[in-house]
């Protein structure tokens, strides 16, 4: 994959700034970080040479200096939100991060349960984390937020709220997913550190948008392709215009926010430190880009997978019509079509030759592998066999990895004694079968061995796939879309 990044060069400057945002409010500061905090793997796609685990090595770097809160909304608890990534509720990854940040050094001093207005469920997941001996705080729902700033920002607004005991100069705010709460537990903070007479500070970190590149840049663009469910629109920052002249790039919310942020500002500190949304972020990734061409092509490639997301949701029964148009909108701003990705063009042709399902892979070095549906294998698992053939170089293509005679008793297995209506192996199971021929077989083991390789291509599907295929090309790292159609039609599913 080609670099368009500098990894290095973010880590050391996106550090640099933070410790000089923090000695601006008196050696205290509330950092809200927006998106992942760690596997963030759309910012590294995007940006060809972003690690995803970028943001959190730079926390590292000043480790001795942070500490971490984590918040979760009440009703996301009573609701039981899944992260869609990850296929786990928010309160289960609350329990992951904490596990992640303390097994990497970090200090993560508590939870706060936030939007609290006496949900059981809140409540059961506060006492389990009290029992593990984490620290927990409870923020309350406030009537008329966030534009009714004189109740916000008074004792019977934020005053209510119990008062997060942190102990660093630099608190880090983050959550499972947006809508956690971060901003409103920031700003209760710092009305209850002025109250207690402690000066602090706020600041914003998002990735994206990209402040200092194009609106319509396509890294911008996939952006608001990415969240395009909650309805984010990037925009020039006009309040950043107006006071220093200069075209920034931020999203809708934040701007519309931003009068009621000053505002609240004012009534905790007397006055607003920023003059602008952008003024409020420390983000330095659009510095660190070193290829803007990679990075456009990387976005215009994400564009697209994110377009092929929307309409298979769309073809399963989701409601969100509005979200796939938005997306085609943002294609075409991209200059971007579904042809660019190269599998696509390439499994829609091989299907026609074979007259059933078919998929294609992307390998590291351009090469276009495809697979078919046959009566052992899915188009997906021949796909996998094929390309690890491919990857190791050595093995004919003609060389059955997994003999017919060892797949016809897992398919006897799977009918007849588990239920299954589909005798064709799935991908893991055809993993499993390829294992055991490594066992015996020096070209199955070979082909094994290049699993590794498969991280990062990029694989189209001229069906969409059952969720346990779709589970397996994710643990592999492989980028797959699928074409928005059944392979069989059925009414009840």
């Amino acid at each position: 994959m080609k670099i368009g990044f500098d990894n290095d060069k973010y880590l050391r400057m996106q550090s640099e700034h933070i410790k000089e945002r923090i000695s601006q409010f008196g050696n205290k500061l509330y950092l809200e970080f927006g998106g992942k905090l760690f596997d963030d793997y759309h910012a590294s796609r995007v940006l060809p040479g972003f690690e995803p685990d970028s943001k959190l090595r730079m926390l590292m770097q000043i480790s001795d200096q942070a500490e971490i809160v984590i918040v979760i909304s009440a009703s996301d608890i009573d609701k039981n939100k899944v992260r869609g990534d990850l296929g786990i509720t928010y309160d289960m990854d609350v329990l992951r991060l904490i596990d992640e940040f303390t097994s990497r050094g970090l200090y993560v001093g508590s939870v706060c349960i936030t939007q609290y207005s006496g949900q059981e469920s809140a409540d059961s997941f506060k006492k389990r984390l009290e029992k593990m001996n984490i620290r927990v705080y409870t923020h309350y729902v406030i009537p008329g937020y966030p534009s009714n700033t004189s109740l916000i920002v008074s004792d019977e607004g934020y005053g209510k709220n119990d008062y997060i005991e942190t102990t660093r100069p630099l608190v880090v705010i983050t959550a499972p997913g947006p809508g956690s709460g971060k901003m409103a537990t920031c700003l209760s903070q710092l009305y209850h550190e002025y109250k207690r007479g402690i000066s602090a500070g706020y600041a914003k970190y998002e990735t994206f948008p990209i402040w200092n590149i194009p609106l319509k840049h396509p890294v911008n663009l996939a952006y608001e392709a990415a969240t395009a469910d909650l309805n984010d629109v990037n925009m020039i920052d006009p309040f950043h215009m107006e006071a220093y002249g200069v075209t920034t790039v931020n999203y809708n919310r934040d701007v519309e926010i931003f009068p009621v942020l000053q505002a609240m500002f004012e009534k905790i500190i007397g006055e607003c430190p920023y003059k602008s949304p952008t003024d409020m972020g420390v983000n330095m990734a659009g510095n660190c880009i070193v290829d803007d061409e990679v990075c456009r092509e990387a976005s215009r490639q994400e564009i697209i997978r994110r377009y092929y997301k929307s309409i298979d949701a769309l073809v399963s029964g989701s409601d969100n019509e509005n979200e796939v148009s938005k997306i085609r909108l943002l294609l075409q701003q991209a200059h971007a079509c579904v042809e660019d990705r190269k599998v696509v063009p390439a499994s829609l042709e091989y299907e026609k030759q074979t007259g059933g399902p078919a998929a294609a892979i992307e390998l590291p070095d351009g090469h276009i592998v495809c697979g078919k549906t046959s009566d052992l294998l899915g188009a997906s698992s021949a796909l996998l066999l094929n390309a690890l053939k491919e990857l190791a170089g050595s093995i004919a293509k003609e060389k059955h990895l997994i003999s017919p005679d060892a797949l016809r008793p897992i398919q006897e297995l799977k009918t007849r004694y588990l239920g299954s209506k589909n005798p064709r192996l799935h991908i893991d199971e055809t993993l499993i079968a390829l294992s055991v021929s490594a066992a015996s077989d020096s070209d199955s083991r070979l082909a094994l061995e290049q699993l590794p390789k498969l991280r990062g291509c990029q694989v189209h599907t001229s069906v969409m796939l059952s969720s346990v295929d779709i589970l397996s090309f994710r643990k592999l790292g492989i980028e797959l879309t699928c074409e928005p159609k059944f392979e069989h039609e059925k009414k009840y599913l």
